[in-house]
């Protein structure tokens, strides 16, 4: 399993929201770039970027932050948030990206994936966002009536790269991840899911690693600023 980094950006910054809530924002780095580079030299081998602002107005608002950190950082990185057409994705591949992934547009407009699927094999992920096993859009702003696994099952034979699932309720609460969520996606289809949303200890890392499924990976973030999770220690379990 691989171990994702979290940096989320809100004007310009670093940082961290309790479930979602862009009033709830912690910043804890006002220089993502230097922050990127403090992973990397801990040893991780991607990063997952999150342009919170872009989610909302459904266009890039971050992009100087995430040019820096790409401009600094070598390894291998991929950004959801407001990434909602064909020239965006192409736009940010074309800067480095090795990854996007896109979210609302999965829900609203599923042609658009499957192209960009096609255009870019291996570059493209689905964030899925789910609040009680509902698909949440725009920023999670909005619930629809989607079922999380059926969006995902509904991409099988698109080629997307992997699934990003996140459940909103746990997300920035330092509560534990939904494993059995989790599990249940990673089990009812062939795409790598990455498990996001309330990784907050190394014993959350070891019940994802052996929850019965294959996850590809876990995304955390706040428990990595607070030191609830010590990175090197996560690689480690996570290879284990």
């Amino acid at each position: 399993m691989i171990l994702y980094p979290a940096i989320d950006l809100k004007d310009g910054n670093a940082v961290r929201l309790l479930r979602g809530d862009m009033d709830k924002a912690t910043v804890f780095n006002d220089d993502p770039a230097a922050q990127a580079l403090e992973f990397v030299a801990k040893g991780c081998e991607w990063l997952h970027l999150v342009d919170l602002n872009g989610a909302f107005a459904g266009a890039p608002v971050n992009a100087a932050a995430v040019e820096a950190i790409l401009a600094q950082c070598k390894t291998p990185t991929q950004l959801g948030g407001g990434i909602r057409d064909m020239a965006t994705i192409e736009m940010w591949l074309s800067k480095g990206l090795a990854r996007v992934i896109l979210g609302t547009v999965a829900v609203e407009r599923p042609e658009l994936v499957r192209e960009a699927a096609a255009a870019f094999p291996g570059q493209v992920a689905v964030g899925i966002d789910a609040k009680d096993g509902r698909v949440a859009t725009k920023g999670w702003a909005e619930v629809t009536k989607v079922d999380a696994v059926d969006l995902a099952r509904s991409y099988e034979d698109a080629g997307v790269a992997a699934i990003i699932y996140t459940d909103i309720n746990r997300d920035g609460a330092m509560q534990g991840p939904n494993v059995q969520a989790t599990a249940a996606m990673a089990n009812a289809m062939t795409i790598p899911v990455i498990a996001s949303g309330g990784v907050s200890s190394i014993a959350d890392l070891k019940a994802l690693r052996d929850c019965g499924a294959p996850l590809n990976g876990a995304i955390s973030g706040r428990a990595l600023y607070d030191g609830a999770i010590d990175l090197k220690e996560a690689l480690d379990t996570l290879k284990g």
